[in-house]
Order: structure tokens, then C-alpha cells, then sequence
């Protein structure tokens, strides 16, 4: 990927989601990586709500077992597009996100 105009996608998930036995972060960051994207960074929240209002908070013990994720992947509109494709169905619940053009000032390997 060169500078250029480009995509940023966000993924929306629960950090005790799973997808065929492993964490779903870790899984959806292994197709990222399969489908041969530039990079992606996966957030761990400290609090967060989603579709069902339930408060998640790493500063309450009780409910620390379930944080937001957020995995952010940049890359070209149509590599985007194709992993979305892939990543859809692994997303039972949560949500996912490509925002507007962004411009991507550098990019170094």
C-alpha cells in the first residue's frame, strides 16, 4: 500500500466473543493478515456499551470479563470491501464499520 486515498475500517466485538474456539479478535486478525492487508491494530476498551445497554467497565470487577474490542484495519477501498466479504459471517454479534476516505499521509515497511 503506498499514501495515497484509502478506507479505515472498524470492527465493533465483545472481547469474550469466540469464533470456532479461539477469540474472535484473534481470528478476524489472522484473515486480515491471510487476505494480505497492510497491518491492523486491535484496541482493548475500558468501557463501552453496545446493542444491549449493557454497561461493560474494566474499573468494575464484576462486569470486566466482557470489554470492548475494536479492531481498526487501513488499507485500499477495494481490499476493504473484500474483507468485509470474508469477515461478515465470523461477526454474529457487534458491529462493523468502513468510514469515509481517509488520506494516508505514510506508509513505511
Amino acid at each position: 500500500m503506498e499514501g495515497g486515498k484509502g478506507k479505515l475500517l472498524k470492527i465493533f466485538i465483545g472481547e469474550s466473543d469466540r469464533y470456532k474456539g479461539e477469540a474472535l479478535y484473534h481470528a478476524i486478525i489472522k484473515k486480515i493478515k491471510e487476505q494480505g492487508l497492510a497491518g491492523a491494530t486491535t484496541l482493548r476498551g475500558i468501557e463501552g456499551f453496545g446493542a444491549h445497554s449493557k454497561f461493560r467497565s474494566s474499573l468494575i470487577e464484576v462486569l470486566s470479563s466482557d470489554l470492548p474490542i475494536i479492531i481498526e484495519v487501513v488499507d485500499q477501498e477495494e481490499k476493504i470491501k473484500e474483507l468485509i466479504k470474508v469477515i461478515s459471517p465470523m461477526v454474529t454479534k457487534g458491529l462493523i464499520v468502513m468510514m469515509n476516505d481517509i488520506d494516508i499521509i505514510k506508509y513505511v515497511k
